[in-house]
């Protein structure tokens, strides 16, 4: 019976050259079959140190620590403008296992920028977030959104520091308008105040005042008025 031989299947030569190579240590730049291109250092032939990436199909460049072939340390991270032709600034603080972690900040293409802590990519701990219409808030996050106690500062001088939760006021909190002269203290439920207390504060400082001065609220002792109450409803028996 005749015996049949088929061809052996092998890897593409590039495995082999990349294997036998056993990239260790500084190395000058290695480009990679897609046209990325790596200088900095290795370890066990993954990039592991310090060391710049650049890939050819976007213009990014990282630069900074790599620890078994993913960012991780400290590190920026910056994208090719394609009209300007120039690398503009994305993200610069630290990283952690390819990802967002720990201290870093943020700029975005609106103009908008995060200062603060970060977790597997998102926002999350005590951060800064300004806004490019001028405002700014400043407190807990957790995944990408406002959770937790903050403040939020407007343009106009307004401001809100209480409770968030999923981007929106929650909880109790403090509203103060200094333009009026007044504080809104109550409950907020999904960016909304569902009760409390308006008084005035800071009036005579205050740019724009209302017309009329909120009345004060005098409080009673609560056994006076019961003994009012039953006085009353006894002369209405008599």
């Amino acid at each position: 019976m005749p015996v049949i031989k088929y061809p052996r299947i092998r890897d593409p030569l590039f495995y082999e050259w990349d294997k036998k190579a056993q990239k260790c240590g500084l190395r000058h730049t290695i480009y990679a079959v897609n046209g990325d291109q790596y200088t900095g250092e290795w370890l066990d032939n993954l990039k592991h140190g310090k060391g710049t990436q650049v890939w050819k199909s976007t213009g990014a460049i990282y630069s900074g620590d790599w620890k078994f072939g993913k960012r991780d340390g400290y590190g920026s991270y910056s994208i090719l403008d394609p009209e300007t032709k120039e690398h503009k600034r994305v993200y610069t603080g630290w990283w952690e296992n390819g990802r967002r972690g720990g201290q870093g900040m943020l700029f975005y293409p609106n103009g908008e920028r995060y200062e603060g802590e970060w977790s597997d990519g998102l926002r999350s701990g005590w951060g800064t977030m300004h806004y490019n219409d001028g405002s700014t808030y400043e407190g807990q996050w957790l995944t990408d959104q406002p959770n937790g106690k903050g403040v939020l500062r407007l343009p106009n001088g307004n401001r809100y520091e209480g409770g968030w939760k999923d981007g929106k006021k929650h909880g109790p909190g403090k509203y103060f308008y200094p333009d009026k002269g007044q504080l809104l203290e109550g409950i907020w439920v999904a960016d909304i105040p569902k009760c409390g207390v308006l008084v005035d504060f800071g009036r005579d400082s205050a740019a724009a005042p209302t017309e009329f001065p909120l009345p004060e609220i005098e409080l009673r002792d609560p056994a006076g008025v019961l003994a009012e109450a039953r006085a009353m409803f006894d002369d209405s028996h008599n």
